[in-house]
């Protein structure tokens, strides 16, 4: 059997309006929000007391789902988010699958840039990926990281864990008198599995708690891939920063408008940092990839400002639709999720078999367009056969 990643996936832009619910190219639920500490949490979104996990995940998916642009706050190295859509997002193979927007951008001159580099504010968060493989609505499966530029170079530690400990808002503060923007250089302790330890500092701009208060914790741990740094001190005196991004594969890393704000699900490995063959991804994680802090700037934190599917409105065009007046028998929708339509230009007899070969349903069907209920079916991928032509289709 070829690759799932080869998946043909028929989708005739004519016939978008044959489906049974309305869907949406944007992100439908959020189901994670755990920032690491920094100054923008409890901020971006707002913390009222008594705000559970539920409560923040209701304001998260406000602030970036649907048509929605305002933004939230990863923090620093491991705060995460995960969110999804109410379909699935299909690989297809050689094109930029989904795109996340974030708040990066170029500043007008870099002092120290190279003719290859391009540098401004850009804080790269890491992109995992998921596929519904069990059908349960829930992102309890398996996870991939997409491997950006960075992921095999040997400066880049996975398996990194960093602990941050909760702080006591009451401590005598620490200010720096050399730099009087750090009203406290001891504030939120941290350590490493790499033997590192640190604190992040409280800065005069931001006087909330950057630890989140909904979590009810003396301590959070993240786990995953650390990019190494991306700033430089153009200034030499801690006035200017330039954080420089990274060629491709990572959030809020490129401005919205540029390609490379998208993602293409054929980049997901395995744990081992093995390509993996996915039909599609229905969850998404973004976690910020470095542990950094910038002077005046703070921490770098991956900000999230929303995430669409690239091919929802069917704007690509595979070869199977290029030649679609060559074929005898299309699908009008794929993936599917109640009702499977077919269009045949002759009478034929179908089947439908499942990922191993077994016989679903066989009917004959004439000329014209036929609608089979599949609502049955659990999700996965399906082959439709007909006398002439085989077509792969997800039910999802």
């Amino acid at each position: 059997m070829k690759s799932l990643k080869s998946t043909v996936l028929i989708l005739i832009t004519s016939f978008i309006g044959v489906s049974c619910y309305s869907q949406s190219r944007y992100i439908s639920k959020v189901y994670e929000f755990v920032p690491a500490p920094g100054q923008f949490v409890n901020k971006l979104p707002d913390y009222d007391k008594g705000d559970t996990h539920e409560d923040i995940c209701l304001k998260v998916l406000e602030a970036i789902g649907g048509e929605n642009s305002s933004m939230i706050s990863l923090g620093g190295y491991g705060g995460y988010v995960i969110f999804g859509f109410d379909h699935m997002i299909p690989n297809v193979t050689g094109q930029y699958d989904f795109k996340i927007l974030g708040n990066a951008f170029y500043s007008d001159t870099n002092p120290n840039d190279e003719a290859s580099k391009e540098g401004g504010s850009c804080e790269p968060g890491i992109v995992m990926v998921s596929y519904d493989a069990n059908g349960n609505g829930i992102p309890d499966d398996e996870w991939y990281e997409l491997a950006g530029s960075e992921y095999f170079k040997a400066e880049t530690i996975h398996d990194y864990s960093i602990t941050y400990y909760k702080p006591d808002e009451n401590k005598i503060r620490t200010p720096d008198s050399d730099y009087p923007f750090l009203s406290d250089t001891t504030y939120i302790r941290w350590e490493t599995n790499r033997n590192e330890a640190g604190y992040m500092p409280r800065n005069t701009f931001h006087n909330q708690s950057y630890y989140p208060l909904w979590i009810d914790s003396d301590q959070l741990t993240f786990t995953g891939t650390k990019l190494a740094y991306n700033f430089y001190d153009e200034s030499g005196n801690g006035s200017y920063y330039v954080l420089y991004a990274y060629p491709w594969g990572y959030a809020d890393n490129h401005p919205n408008h540029d390609e490379r704000a998208g993602f293409k699900i054929e980049w997901a490995v395995d744990k081992d940092g093995e390509y993996v063959d996915l039909p599609g991804i229905h969850f998404v994680k973004v976690y910020t990839g470095v542990n950094q802090y910038c002077g005046w700037l703070g921490e770098t934190s991956t900000e999230i400002v929303g995430a669409e599917d690239l091919h929802f409105d069917n704007s690509f065009i595979t070869d199977t639709e290029k030649h679609a007046e060559e074929k005898n028998l299309i699908l009008l929708r794929n993936p599917v999720r109640d009702r499977l339509t077919i269009s045949s230009k002759t009478d034929t007899h179908v089947t439908i078999l499942n990922n191993a070969g077994a016989v679903i349903y066989k009917k004959e069907i004439s000329a014209g367009t036929t609608e089979i209920d599949c609502s049955n079916l659990i999700k996965g991928l399906y082959f439709l056969v007909s006398e002439k032509e085989q077509i792969r289709f997800i039910k999802y």
